[in-house]
C-alpha cells in the first residue's frame, strides 16, 4: 500500500476531512472533527487506528507489527505497521472499524449532516 491510495481510500468516507493539527508531517483524518487516522506523510511507515480495546489485544497478540497506539491512549489506539505483517485487506478493515467507532460517539444531529454529504 502507498500513501496515495491510504490517503484516498480514507477521503472516500462520507465526512472526512484531512489536516495537519500537529506539525506538517503528521497528516490526520478526521469525521465530525474528530481523528480516527494518523500517519506520517514522509515515512509513511505506519498508521494510528482508534480500535476496540478488546479487539486491539487480539491483533496486537496476533500480529508482531500491531502496537499500542504511538502517543495515543494505549487502550483504544493501536499502531499498524504498513508493508509488513499485515496485510492491506486488514488495515483497511482496521481504517474502517477506527472510523465507524469514531462516528458512532458523534451526536445525531453530526452524524445526520454527514450521512447527507
Amino acid at each position: 500500500m502507498d500513501i496515495v491510495f491510504f490517503r484516498e481510500y480514507c477521503l472516500s468516507k462520507k465526512g472526512v476531512v484531512e489536516d495537519t493539527p500537529f506539525d506538517n508531517n503528521t497528516l490526520c483524518f478526521k469525521v465530525g472533527g474528530k481523528i480516527f487516522a494518523i500517519i506520517d506523510i514522509e515515512l509513511f511507515e505506519s498508521v494510528n487506528l482508534k480500535c476496540d480495546p478488546d479487539w486491539a489485544e487480539e491483533l496486537r497478540e496476533e500480529y508482531v507489527d500491531i502496537v499500542p497506539g504511538y502517543h495515543m491512549n494505549k487502550k483504544h489506539w493501536n499502531t499498524v505497521a504498513f508493508n509488513k505483517t499485515v496485510a492491506d485487506k486488514l488495515i483497511l478493515e482496521l481504517v474502517d472499524h477506527s472510523y465507524e467507532m469514531i462516528l458512532d460517539t458523534l451526536p445525531k444531529k453530526v452524524k445526520d449532516l454527514i450521512s447527507k454529504s
